[in-house]
């Protein structure tokens, strides 16, 4: 598993400035190892577009790493956070976490829904899904890219799957809570209902002004001259 993604990156010349590095198609990025000093990389941007489309940041990945001296290594890691610029969403920085293979690890797996709702399809419900992801623990070569939820099962209005319905893989634990709710379906709104969220709101049912809104209006005394409410 470790040997399906692969990264390119060298350690990083810190008196190189990082944008830079990015127009000569690198990524400035930090690993991070439990007991270690922490090394910079100038991360080969192809290789990790392509590996982080397919990985996410759930899988592991093997990076090949050349150093300052000309010496290589090889580094298991997870793709542990991605910052992407808010416009052109490209990758500006990225850390990775270096794992040991004999060592578990926690970490989220995405949920993945398949298949077609009998209380969706024919009776006009509405798929719900309060979560997408879980928490696992496992060792790194156990560590699913995704985990499948049949919705088929979800034939009417009572029906729910819940994280203790999963299909999990063996040697995989699941730390999220058993009885959490996964995925149900929800009937469609009556037709009084749907009238009463389209019914406009009528000037009646405005909110008043506030205390410190508007002045309320003068009325007149029986005398005829003109005094504020209190």
């Amino acid at each position: 598993m470790v040997e399906k993604y692969k990264i390119s990156a060298k350690e990083r010349d810190l008196s190189k400035k990082a944008n830079k590095l990015r127009r000569e198609g690198f990524i400035p990025a930090v690993i991070y190892s439990k007991g270690k000093e922490a090394m910079s990389l100038a991360v080969d941007g192809h290789s990790f577009d392509l590996c982080y489309r397919e990985a996410g940041g759930n899988s592991v990945v093997l990076i090949e790493v050349e150093k300052l001296d000309g010496s290589t290594s090889k580094k298991n890691a997870l793709i542990h956070e991605v910052d992407l610029d808010p416009v052109s969403e490209k990758v500006l920085h990225t850390d990775f976490l270096q794992i040991r293979m004999d060592e578990k690890i926690t970490a989220t797996v995405p949920l993945s829904f398949i298949g077609d709702s009998v209380a969706v399809i024919e009776l006009s419900g509405s798929l719900l899904t309060p979560i997408d992801e879980i928490e696992v623990e496992c060792f790194p070569a156990d560590l699913p890219h995704e985990i499948e939820i049949d919705i088929t099962a979800l034939s009417d209005f009572e029906s729910v799957i819940h994280i203790s319905d999963l299909k999990i893989p063996e040697g995989v634990a699941i730390l999220s809570e058993s009885e959490e709710v996964v995925a149900y379906v929800e009937p469609p709104r009556s037709e009084e209902e749907m009238a009463e969220l389209e019914e406009p709101i009528t000037p009646d049912e405005e909110l008043p002004p506030s205390e410190h809104g508007e002045a309320e209006p003068e009325k007149e005394t029986e005398e005829g001259s003109k005094e504020k409410t209190e």
